[in-house]
Order: structure tokens, then C-alpha cells, then sequence
């Protein structure tokens, strides 16, 4: 008998609501409101965003290449497709052009991080199956983007190189790209792309 009124209460209790659950069950949703409201704030594009729209269209690219620091460089032409994706959180780069005498297609997404507050990038292409991605800053009214990070070299095989680029808006109708290999020196620059709108 004890047993039956011992299983008995155990579901009944379980059906019934606590008192302690009514009590906060406004609080948490307060706070998920709260919260629902900051990740909306951080998700919305802003003015950082706004900045890149200089970068959107269609692009015919002149690319020089130095394999030393100081030395000739190699120079090839391109074009580019940049597009906002994601109701304009994110600028996508189609770009095609060629790398040691070969067709060479790329991807880049390029991004601002309202939460910390930075520039990101992330690069691939079909040449290599490493991911080149990079974290900075713009300054100048963000018409100058510095970025920093780690890649790989497929044609040496190094890994975690330090590299910097940098995006500089010239003008409504031209931008530049520079690369630097932070491994051969402060500004060893290895890559300058000059985009004009086509």
C-alpha cells in the first residue's frame, strides 16, 4: 500500500507545477528578451560594414608578384566579382586570374565583427586546400584595413607564417590589396593587386 501511494504522489508531483518554477519563469524570459535584443543590436550591419560598399562590383585587376622582397615582380591581370551576401553582413570576392602561368580561381569572404569589433577575412582558392584567415582594423574613416594572421605555404611547405595585408580605398573606382610575409621582414611585401572598376 505504501508503495501505491508513494507512486501515486511521484506522479502527481511530476504533473504538478513548483512554486519555485512560477516564480522565476518570468525572470529568464526577461533576460532571453534582453539577450534576443544584444545579438540582434551585434547582427545588424553598421557603419564598419557600410564602408566596404566601395568595394562591391565588377573589377579588372593588375597583380604583381615578388617571390624575394625588392626584387622583379612577376605580373599577371585579373578580374573580380564583389558582392554582398547575408542582407550585407558579408563581401564575397570571386576573383580569377592566374598563378605561374595557370588558371587560378579564389574565394573571400570579408566581413566586420560588430562584437569585437574587428575586420575579418577568410580566403581559399583552387590551389591550395589550407584556409587563409586574418583579424584587424581599419583606420582613416576605414578606408585603410589592416589585417593579421597565419598561413600556409603549399610550394615551401611552411605552416604559420605571419602575414599582414592590407586594403586601401583609393577611390570610388580604385582599391589596392598589398601582402606582406612577416617571416622575411617588417614590410616584405610579396603581393600588390591594383583593382579598377570595370
Amino acid at each position: 500500500m505504501k508503495q501505491e501511494s508513494y507512486d501515486q504522489g511521484a506522479v502527481t508531483t511530476a504533473d504538478r507545477p513548483r512554486g519555485g518554477d512560477r516564480s522565476s519563469s518570468s525572470k529568464p524570459n526577461a533576460d532571453q528578451a534582453e539577450m534576443m535584443k544584444k545579438a540582434e543590436a551585434a547582427g545588424t550591419p553598421g557603419p564598419a560594414h557600410k564602408a566596404l560598399e566601395a568595394l562591391v562590383g565588377d573589377w579588372k585587376a593588375e597583380v604583381k608578384c615578388w617571390m624575394e622582397p625588392g626584387g622583379t615582380p612577376q605580373v599577371s591581370h585579373a578580374t573580380s566579382e564583389n558582392n554582398w551576401i547575408l542582407n550585407g553582413r558579408f563581401l564575397q570576392q570571386d576573383f580569377h586570374g592566374e598563378m605561374m602561368g595557370k588558371p587560378f580561381n579564389g574565394l573571400s569572404l570579408l566581413g566586420y565583427d560588430n562584437t569585437k569589433q574587428t575586420y575579418n577575412s577568410v580566403w581559399v582558392s583552387d590551389m591550395q586546400t589550407s584556409m587563409f584567415v586574418s583579424e584587424g582594423r581599419g583606420e582613416s574613416g576605414n578606408k585603410v584595413i589592416t589585417l593579421e594572421g597565419k598561413a600556409s605555404c603549399a610550394a615551401t611547405g611552411r605552416s604559420d607564417v605571419p602575414m599582414k595585408t592590407v586594403f586601401r580605398i583609393v577611390s570610388p573606382d580604385k582599391h589596392t590589396f598589398e601582402m606582406f610575409d612577416g617571416s622575411k621582414g617588417q614590410n616584405a611585401k610579396t603581393m600588390e593587386i591594383t583593382y579598377t572598376r570595370q
